[in-house]
């Protein structure tokens, strides 16, 4: 008997009812997968911290630099103990540590970088000029001062600074220290200020929250100033924030949430430790009282 017109429509009807509704509860159960996924990789019973064990005065493994202070507020925060994933901060940090999931976050990590996901910054520091502090070129405060020239100057080779001491005739007699090293047996920047304290090199140039700490320690006879007026390219400053796997929003938010709670104790912490703070867009220091 031939079926009626209304009766095909009506059964089309309830068949595209039950496909739409297979495919929500399909497209439900895939989202509540992948919320699971990006979120149970993070641990509840700590607060992995993935860090280099001797990149001292930042993080070492007798958990003496600001990066462990850091931790261990973030960490009481959560009400959690820190756990450490230790490996040398060099070629394959990222890759054997965070991205194989042996940790959930690295506490300091240069913004934009597309090797992890990043919280808002905590804060921005630049590169520094140091020098002893009884000298005329205490006084500086920018690459392309004449008081500079012909002086033996170093820098860690390859780094930004090293761009604008070229722009300023500084590169010539300028003493080059290794980027990529593994700082549980190589440490150029204490090899730099070393130098300088002998009088080896007449100024250093290093990042300010390495260098800024290390004088603080260490060398209380130099002084140093954050290179807040070089405007040419590259820059000198970068925003500083935590790092964590890629798609773990949660946990991002959760920690950008306790890094806008807890502002004024993580600056307490950082010019304790000696690191200067500039302002965001890196033209100007910023003075934050201990």
């Amino acid at each position: 008997m031939p079926v009626s017109e209304s009766k095909v429509m009506r059964q089309g009807r309830v068949f595209y009812r039950s496909v739409l509704a297979g495919s929500i509860m399909l497209l439900a159960f895939g989202v509540s997968v992948l919320h699971a996924q990006t979120s149970d990789l993070v641990s509840r019973t700590a607060l992995r911290v993935c860090a280099d064990p001797a990149n001292y005065p930042m993080s070492t493994q007798a958990e003496e630099g600001w990066e462990n202070k850091l931790a261990k507020l973030i960490a009481s925060k959560l009400d959690l103990p820190v756990e450490y994933t230790w490996f040398p901060q060099a070629t394959g940090f990222v890759r054997q540590t965070l991205r194989a999931k042996k940790c959930d976050v690295i506490m300091a990590y240069a913004q934009g970088h597309e090797l992890v996901q990043n919280t808002n910054h905590y804060f921005t520091s630049a590169y520094a000029l140091i020098v002893p502090a009884t000298s005329e070129l205490a006084e500086v405060s920018a690459l392309s001062d004449p008081r500079l020239q012909g002086l033996r100057i170093g820098v860690i080779a390859g780094s930004p600074p090293a761009t604008h001491m070229a722009r300023n005739g500084l590169i010539g007699k300028a003493k080059g220290y290794n980027l990529f090293v593994d700082r549980r047996i190589e440490s150029p920047a204490i090899d730099m200020l070393d130098d300088l304290k002998a009088g080896d090199i007449d100024a250093a140039i290093l990042w300010g929250p390495l260098g800024g700490p290390l004088v603080k320690s260490d060398y209380p006879e130099m002084t140093v100033t954050p290179l807040v007026q070089e405007t040419l390219p590259p820059r000198l400053f970068y925003r500083i924030t935590m790092g964590v796997r890629l798609g773990e929003k949660v946990w991002q938010r959760k920690l950008n949430s306790l890094i806008r709670r807890n502002q004024a104790e993580i600056n307490a912490i950082l010019t304790e430790a000696g690191v200067p703070l500039v302002s965001d867009l890196g033209d100007a220091v910023l003075e934050i009282k201990e």
